[in-house]
């Protein structure tokens, strides 16, 4: 990208940590796109020049969960089994490292619990796990040979780090720790791959 399209990702990002943030606190019937913009500090004409609605504010956010996750499996050495490989990325991307890290889930939390009452929001959610799993493929094409296996493993592993993250935002399970996101997805993990071998 060039420093235009970083200014404006960047931009987008900050706009996207705003909204969800809002969601968090307001649900989604008491945030509008007016209070979005005016906490991110640009104007309602700046905001939808980013974002139609309000719903997909949100989505840089999640894309970028689902970049961390994509990034972390892709620096994996190729000398550990795929299984494990899915596995220890998953865990490594739903860490928690920092405080900003805590703060982030629970944007995410209260992100999708808003999500259960709104269809648009739920839509969002949606199309970032299916761009997600359409973005796994080629990690996953350097790793197997069938393309049947490749795009069922894409989309079962997507399903599983979504299930985790719906289940522990859905629990009053800490970000960290027992029934943190980043358990539930290995478990998950494990189940998926568990016909895989290693």
């Amino acid at each position: 990208m060039n420093l235009t399209e970083r200014r404006k990702a960047a931009t987008q990002l900050e706009i996207a940590r705003i909204a969800a943030a809002l969601f968090a606190e307001r649900g989604s019937d008491g945030t509008t796109a007016e209070a979005i913009a005016e906490r991110a500090g640009v104007s309602l004409r700046t905001f939808y020049r980013y974002f139609r609605t309000k719903q997909d504010s949100v989505a840089p956010l999640l894309a970028f969960g689902a970049r961390r996750w994509q990034d972390l499996l892709a620096a994996t050495p190729r000398d550990i089994p795929l299984p494990d490989a899915l596995e220890q990325a998953a865990e490594r991307a739903l860490a928690v490292r920092d405080e900003e890290d805590v703060e982030s889930f629970g944007w995410t939390r209260g992100l999708l619990r808003a999500a259960a009452g709104d269809p648009a929001l739920l839509a969002v959610w949606a199309s970032v796990n299916q761009e997600s799993e359409q973005q796994l493929v080629p990690l996953l094409a350097e790793r197997a040979a069938d393309d049947l296996q490749i795009r069922l493993l894409a989309a079962a592993a997507t399903a599983a780090i979504r299930v985790a993250v719906e289940a522990w935002a859905v629990s009053d399970a800490p970000a960290d720790g027992a029934g943190s996101a980043a358990e539930l997805a290995v478990r998950c993990m494990r189940e998926l791959t568990a016909g895989l071998g290693r």
